[in-house]
């Protein structure tokens, strides 16, 4: 008999229960009908990345936490962490999600250790679902057939045509990146593996709404887009999420709460919040008369689902957040990949099991502050139900009467939410028509 089971029952010092060393999971009873599950993006190599992205949110982990030169997660602790992901969820599908840096540096060996290790701890009756965010240089015919052999979802980072994506995806050298990126489409759509794409639009790039809607779309052919705004305050790497001094940040709509200001409170490649506006209102247009039912854009969908009184698709516009953590890859647990700063470290699944973390009241906490220090002029808003604020690491300006906690790119958000009332009561009748809603 195993020497784990018949150990003791130990306690540390948070409360969890551990098995021969192992931490253990006790949840409370769910009522009917109701699921334990939450998601996580798992970071195996942690900021180790090959490229050298201008506008990376996460290559400057590697000094704030102190990261090895080559982190990597050993086999035991993915191991623990599959186990414990799992056990601590109730659901019909589990979806690991796999992201970094760049997780493909790990090798394809790994990869075929995750998989091992999901089919020995999958519950009887459960979908294992793995989805890879990767830069895509790395991809080989390898790759792709081991990817499609074992149903992953790819999310590619394309930021659109050669001329904007090379703006800022440079490799280490400084070497453009686009042409690779593009021979990984190739590779994706050769063995048939299902790939969206994450595209961050940036200072530049929002300038060329259709030039990059229509590159991911047509040129590319992808079916899923993600419409990523890059929102970075110029202080994000020393200061984490509201640890900013909330009596410094502008009043929006001033030139300091927009980019290229000597004094702005964001970086000069972050989306101006009024081109993001005009942005996603003219590929609105386009994908309303042309691509509607063909083209899945998450800001679009989220948007329809939420009128018709739906959850929203996206974490970012929905009322409370919370259920989307991250884990490093030394075990560390955080709230959320945007909030992997020390202030923030949940704690680590060598000592405290992942459901009893995800679970907790400090992460319940975290996930409704979203909703409860939203300003007086979100709450006000005739457009909260389909924002709540957008995310809160983006809350870096003030109302016009100096209330702190309002986003960044509201201006672009409501100019937005008001172009879309024109046509939603068409779509919402199409949707409700349709025989699936009925």
């Amino acid at each position: 008999m195993s020497n784990t089971l018949e150990s003791p029952v130990a306690r540390t010092q948070n409360g969890s229960r551990q098995l021969g060393g192992r931490p253990a999971f006790t949840p409370t009873p769910l009522p009917p009908g109701m699921q334990r599950q939450f998601h996580a993006m798992v970071k195996p190599a942690g900021a180790w990345c090959n490229l050298d992205c201008t506008y990376c949110y996460y290559l400057h982990k590697e000094e704030l936490l102190q990261q090895p030169r080559l982190p990597r997660m050993s086999g035991e602790l993915l191991e623990e962490h599959i186990r414990q992901y799992i056990d601590a969820q109730t659901g019909d599908t589990v979806v690991f999600s796999w992201q970094g840096g760049e997780p493909t540096l790990l090798g394809l060996d790994f990869f075929r250790q995750v998989v091992a290790l999901e089919t020995r701890h999958k519950k009887p009756n459960q979908r294992i679902e793995n989805d890879l965010q990767t830069n895509g240089t790395l991809l080989t015919e390898e790759w792709a057939e081991f990817l499609k052999e074992n149903n992953f979802l790819v999310g590619l980072s394309v930021d659109g045509p050669k001329r904007l994506h090379d703006r800022y995806r440079l490799a280490k050298g400084g070497q453009p990146t686009h042409d690779k990126v593009i021979a990984a489409v190739r590779l994706l759509k050769k063995y048939g593996v299902p790939f969206n794409v994450l595209c961050v639009v940036n200072r530049e790039s929002a300038k060329y709404p259709l030039d990059v809607y229509r590159f991911l779309s047509r040129e590319l052919g992808a079916r899923m887009m993600q419409l990523i705004p890059c929102v970075e305050p110029t202080v994000f790497k020393q200061v984490a999420p509201q640890h900013w001094d909330a009596s410094t940040l502008p009043i929006a709509g001033t030139p300091q709460a927009k980019p290229g200001a000597p004094d702005s409170v964001v970086t000069d490649w972050s989306v101006d919040p009024d081109d993001w506006g005009d942005f996603i209102c003219k590929i609105w247009d386009f994908w309303y008369t042309r691509d509607y039912g063909k083209m899945h854009v998450d800001i679009f969908e989220s948007a329809v689902a939420q009128a018709l009184g739906l959850p929203s698709q996206r974490c970012v516009t929905a009322e409370f957040c919370g259920k989307g953590l991250a884990i490093e890859h030394n075990g560390d647990v955080y709230p959320c990949d945007h909030y992997v700063y020390p202030e923030f470290r949940i704690g680590n699944i060598q000592q405290t099991h992942w459901g009893t973390m995800a679970y907790s009241e400090s992460q319940q906490q975290f996930g409704f502050a979203k909703c409860d220090t939203l300003p007086q002029d979100c709450i006000n808003c005739s457009y909260l139900q389909l924002c709540w604020g957008e995310c809160p690491k983006n809350r870096l300006v003030r109302t016009a009467t100096g209330d702190a906690g309002l986003n960044y790119l509201c201006p672009g958000l409501k100019k937005f939410y008001a172009h879309i009332q024109r046509d939603l009561p068409s779509i919402l009748q199409r949707v409700k028509s349709a025989p699936q809603w009925r």
